[in-house]
């Protein structure tokens, strides 16, 4: 195979590129430095955030240089791509905060040793430009009837777009010519929904420095039916294990549809595309080995080949052998509070399960809660000791969210 370009395309990633020739041959033919940028909008990274990650690591091994950048500047402004409403405001300090959180995970995927990667934050120069300067020498370059015919802004444009959001293209543009010129970086990567900003920044370079620089974007994961991926009734797929454990996050990718599993095989792992095909083309029953290997390979990547393994086994015996501890989410209740016996609903808002009691109450009126092998269909039920095995009791949400109930003596 003659570039890393060619595995990225092999591999289902490419979606748009600015020059796809001369990109394919500056990845084979030079050493590049290239950038991705990541908004810290939130506290730890998601699943949306993965496929970058995955794609960086390609690149990296290819002996490409990439540059992570932080975005703390831009997350002031806060990126309208997507979205058909604001996004909420964040001060300063949750910014640094969701930011530090961002480059811890950051390392389990990209080698920052010796000059391999690059750790950028855009807040460097971003907070302190003079705003008039800056419209006069970087404002000049962009036409207005142009931005707003941008995918980015036409979506916005029946509910309202503030003008606030309206300089983020202006901004993440100027990220690119503030890396090129720093860093030499000639390439930005993005997902598809950041086309728009991508071209904005390779046209701002062409017309201040009279250079070259390219743009590629990559496919959003999905599913097979075009939604997106990394989505769950009880919020979005973290990274973070406090926020995701280990065996949520595997039993996540365990799910997925059969339609999915090459898809995700293919983007999400470093299996060699031989064994993806393989994997993929299983049909029945056999397609359930392709899945424990995707959720295996893919929490390995997350969370290390320890926490894979301890999910991997708890997932077996909870299907298998009867459950197990281990990796499944539990809580720790007093033995006391069930001399008398806890409501059922009472229980299941105290380990999270539901977010409110009428929730509670739809679950169980639609035969969506099992505790420990038998079905709940009594709102009214009293859950004692007498349901706790070795001071242990399961709960099942719908098919796929397991909680365990450990008793404290105390």
């Amino acid at each position: 195979m003659g570039s890393v370009f060619d595995t990225l395309r092999e591999r289902g990633f490419i979606e748009q590129a600015t020059h796809e020739d001369e990109i394919r041959k500056m990845l084979e033919n030079e050493k590049i430095t290239f950038y991705i940028g990541f908004d810290p909008t939130a506290d730890s990274l998601h699943v949306g955030h993965f496929v970058q990650l995955m794609a960086m690591a390609h690149l990296q091994k290819a002996g490409h240089r990439p540059i992570f950048l932080l975005g703390a500047g831009t997350a002031m402004v806060g990126d309208p791509s997507g979205r058909t409403d604001m996004r909420q405001m964040m001060t300063l300090e949750t910014i640094a905060h969701n930011g530090e959180k961002f480059i811890e995970q950051t390392g389990r995927f990209i080698d920052f040793s010796e000059g391999n990667a690059i750790m950028e934050n855009n807040a460097n120069w971003l907070l302190d430009l003079n705003y008039v300067s800056f419209i006069r020498e970087i404002g000049k370059h962009f036409m207005v009837n142009r931005m707003l015919a941008a995918e980015c802004f036409k979506n916005r444009m029946e509910k309202g777009l503030s003008f606030l959001e309206f300089n983020y293209m202006i901004m993440q543009a100027y990220d690119f010519l503030e890396l090129f010129r720093k860093y030499n970086c000639r390439l930005q990567l993005g997902g598809d929904d950041q086309w728009s900003n991508i071209i904005a920044g390779t046209d701002l370079i062409r017309r201040v420095e009279s250079e070259t620089a390219y743009g590629m974007t990559f496919t959003l994961l999905t599913t097979s039916e075009g939604n997106k991926m990394g989505k769950t009734k009880s919020g979005a797929v973290w990274l973070d294990a406090n926020k995701t454990s280990p065996f949520e996050f595997y039993q996540y990718w365990r799910n997925v549809a059969d339609m999915d599993v090459k898809n995700c095989l293919s983007l999400l792992t470093f299996l060699s595309m031989d064994e993806v095909e393989r994997l993929g083309s299983l049909e029945g029953a056999e397609i359930n080995k392709a899945k424990e290997i995707l959720a295996f390979e893919v929490t390995k990547l997350v969370h290390g080949e320890e926490e894979a393994k301890k999910a991997d086994k708890a997932a077996k015996a909870l299907f298998g052998e009867g459950a197990m501890g281990g990796s499944i989410p539990s809580t720790t209740i007093p033995k006391a509070e069930f001399v008398e016996g806890m409501d059922i609903i009472t229980l299941l808002s105290k380990v999270g399960l539901i977010p409110s009691r009428g929730e509670g109450r739809r679950l169980i009126q639609q035969g969506g809660i099992t505790i420990n092998d038998g079905r709940v269909s009594d709102i009214s039920t009293l859950i004692t000791l007498d349901f706790f095995e070795n001071d242990t009791l399961m709960i099942r949400k719908g098919k796929k969210t397991y909680h365990q109930v450990v008793l404290d003596d105390k």
